[in-house]
């Protein structure tokens, strides 16, 4: 069973058939609804889901081999099956999760600086309320008036750039929405000229897209920008990640069709798919992927499939704002499923991953190391 399948069931978001398939297994034994509703109680107290299932069929897979040659899979996935008792453990044994800390760290939260058109800065935050003549913002977004877009007059920029431990939300004035995610910086004009292109800029970070589309704009294109490639849109949903220390920038199609240009090919995206584009030698690939493990971040949650240990603290260094440092190179490979609820503290995700994949950590001011 696909543990998404799960996590669609307890949010009742399943399809018709995936709704089939979800009954066919749920009523297969009392050990699936058994551990249908455990999952179901753990994610309820906003711990987290972790696929239990697949981690002991990784344990059955490995079991006849060489103990020495398999000791940090094999502890991976034999401690995601004692995970829902440790839900427990978290929810009786709260403060012997800090004992590497004297203070937690927190999730990260909706706060940016906004750059106006003469340059000024104003620092964003939550329960700040800020205004200009043509933007409201409430502290946890910023919406500008959608009022007819100029004409043949100068066009005015403003930049919005998220911290790391930072979040935003920007209606633009032709009504784009944009979700910008930890560690980001974006720039757009305040108004869009009549009949000319929109184009925005992506200069680092994550971004999802909900664009206004060209019908109701006189059939104006809207471009998006990034590092050696431009994104095409005529009105439709996608995520970009295009961060300043990863090698690769990938563009994933949820709704609509974009078309991708990196100055040398043009691709074509479809829904459920993803453009890879390699920085260093600017090929591009396009592969069909799982949209959900790509936008969860949106939603609220950290959704890992298959990932390891060092991509894993990559996404929650730039949640978190914090460092980390691995004493133990040799579990950075170390693979781990799950969906976790990114309202957590820095202390609670650390401590499930400690018993999932057997490691031990020392948080010292916002630096954490792995040893």
């Amino acid at each position: 069973m696909d543990y998404k399948l799960i996590h669609k069931k307890i949010h009742t978001k399943l399809t018709p058939e995936e709704e089939v398939i979800f009954n066919n297994w749920y009523n297969e034994s009392k050990k699936h609804k058994d551990y249908f509703e455990r999952v179901k109680a753990n994610y309820q107290n906003d711990t987290l889901f972790v696929d239990t299932l697949k981690g002991w069929k990784l344990v059955e897979k490995q079991i006849d081999k060489p103990i020495r040659k398999i000791y940090w899979k094999l502890a991976a996935a034999v401690s995601v099956i004692l995970v829902i008792g440790f839900a427990l453990f978290i929810n009786n044994h709260s403060t012997q999760q800090t004992l590497y800390a004297t203070t937690d760290i927190e999730p990260g939260t909706s706060k940016a600086i906004l750059t106006l058109e003469d340059g000024t800065n104003i620092n964003l935050k939550k329960g700040y309320l800020f205004k200009t003549e043509n933007l409201t913002c409430d502290g946890e977004k910023i919406i500008y008036d959608n009022e007819d877009s100029i004409k043949n007059e100068h066009v005015n920029y403003n930049y919005l750039t998220i911290p790391r431990g930072g979040q935003y939300y920007i209606v633009l004035s032709d009504g784009t929405k944009v979700w910008l995610n930890s560690d980001s910086k974006i720039k757009y004009p305040t108004k869009f000229i009549d009949g000319n292109t929109r184009k925005v800029e992506l200069l680092y970070g994550e971004a999802y897209f909900d664009v206004s589309p060209s019908t109701e704009h006189g059939g104006s294109k809207f471009l998006l920008f990034t590092k050696m490639q431009k994104v095409e849109v005529v009105g439709t949903e996608f995520n970009i990640q295009a961060y300043k220390d990863e090698q690769y920038i990938y563009t994933t199609l949820i709704e609509g069709k974009v078309f991708i240009d990196n100055g040398n090919v043009k691709k074509v995206l479809n829904p459920n798919q993803q453009s890879t584009l390699n920085i260093k030698n600017n090929d591009i690939k396009v592969s069909s992927i799982d949209v959900y493990d790509v936008i969860s971040w949106k939603k609220g949650e950290f959704s890992f499939k298959e990932k390891s240990l060092y991509e894993i603290t990559k996404v929650l260094a730039r949640w978190y704002d914090v460092k980390f440092v691995f004493e133990n190179q040799e579990i950075k490979d170390v693979r781990f499923n799950g969906v976790l609820n990114k309202k957590q503290s820095i202390t609670t995700i650390l401590s499930i991953i400690k018993t999932s994949i057997n490691i031990d950590y020392e948080i010292r001011n916002r630096t954490i190391i792995i040893k």
